[in-house]
């Protein structure tokens, strides 16, 4: 396995890196943002999409940069590293990678275009009130009547949804699950939007017989193509995470070495090294298991690995981050002292952006009972003696 970029992704993380520190190059500079609608900067997403990061994941023919996961994890590890409120993973990974998975040649090539040149901006409405991260949907039916299809329902937390252009929706269809687009304007559409403690901005969605156009072939079950567009974007957050524990660390460690307490800086004190050094192998780990499901997902176009898999390595990875990041923001909370609670002080926002993270398509809890429901299938395996 190679772990390391070729000279194209380091030139794009380089881009990156350099746009998103200029748009936030302070926590006040994203305190500001995040504080007034959209809760986040229209001019950074036109600088992304004229780069073309909004375009990475799609094919070439549909107005993508057909490029794959690792380049995907560049871009979000550097959102992470800021604390970026753009909505790259909602809307390109996960609503952009459903419509480019399933949607039809027409389907594609009128939005997928739109999406990467930033102007049509998609929200994935798939969570429930009380479906706790199940990709089935329950609480949203479609019905249909002389071919034209509408929706019912309510959709809760929407992340983006109050802004997006147009929804991808999961509905109930039979004993399956469909996918639809819903129009930002369309009748019987309401959308409640609220801020998220990490400042970033969702919605409750409510469809009353609300008109819906069928994403792909009408009425197919789209169970297993959701599941693996979910897990992608699984993984894109947990890189988004180890971008941010990255520089929860770096400003812990950094404080550590300048402030001082007895007259010394408090580095010299052994047990905080010890804590500070527990924090880097928590990060570690993360970015180990982060980067193998990253290379689980680069070798479905070159060999036989199916969604099963894919889903797999994305609860691999999003326990181990949620269990590290937990870790790693409470620490650089505790280490900074009184200073570290205060909203001024950068390390609070981290802290809370990697619990919003942790709970978003599902914690750790909720990912290691996903991994230990099939325990009992594996044959039992004799103790060393």
């Amino acid at each position: 396995m190679d772990f390391t970029f070729d000279t194209e992704q380091e030139a794009l993380r380089d881009a990156v890196r350099a746009l998103l520190n200029k748009a936030y190059e302070t926590s006040e500079t994203r305190r500001a943002v995040v504080g007034k609608d959209p809760g986040w900067k229209a001019d950074t997403w036109q600088r992304l999409a004229e780069m073309g990061v909004l375009g990475l994941p799609f094919a070439e023919e549909d107005g993508g940069m057909g490029a794959g996961p690792v380049e995907i994890s560049i871009v979000a590890e550097e959102i992470g590293r800021v604390l970026a409120p753009e909505p790259f993973i909602e809307a390109i990974v996960l609503a952009g990678g459903l419509i480019s998975a399933v949607g039809t040649d027409q389907q594609r090539g009128e939005l997928l275009p739109t999406i990467a040149e930033g102007t049509l901006i998609p929200a994935f409405a798939g969570n429930e009130p009380a479906g706790r991260w199940s990709v089935a949907a329950q609480a949203v039916t479609a019905s249909e009547s002389d071919g034209r299809w509408t929706l019912s329902g309510v959709k809760e937390p929407v992340l983006g949804g109050a802004r997006a252009d147009m929804l991808v929706v999961t509905a109930k269809v039979g004993e399956g699950t469909a996918l639809f687009t819903v129009a930002a304007d369309a009748s019987g559409l309401t959308r409640d939007g609220y801020k998220t403690h990490d400042g970033g901005r969702a919605a409750r969605v409510t469809f009353d017989k609300t008109p819906a156009t069928p994403l792909g072939e009408a009425g197919l079950d789209q169970t297993a193509a959701i599941e693996e567009a979910v897990a992608r974007a699984q993984i894109a957050y947990c890189h988004e995470a180890v971008g941010a524990m990255e520089i929860a660390l770096e400003t812990t460690t950094a404080y550590l070495k300048t402030r001082k307490q007895f007259g010394v800086t408090l580095n010299t004190f052994q047990a905080l090294k010890f804590r500070a050094a527990d924090m880097y192998v928590s990060l570690e780990l993360a970015k180990s298991m982060t980067s193998w499901a990253t290379l689980v997902l680069d070798a479905v176009s070159t060999s036989s690995v199916q969604t099963a898999e894919i889903s797999e390595a994305a609860s691999r990875a999003k326990l181990i981050v949620s269990r590290t990041s937990r870790h790693i923001g409470q620490e650089a909370v505790q280490l900074h002292g009184g200073i570290g609670m205060t909203a001024e002080y950068s390390v609070g926002h981290y802290l809370s952006r990697l619990t919003a993270l942790d709970h978003t398509l599902g914690d750790g809890r909720h990912h290691l009972t996903k991994l230990t429901a099939d325990v009992g299938d594996h044959d039992v395996v004799d103790a060393l003696r």
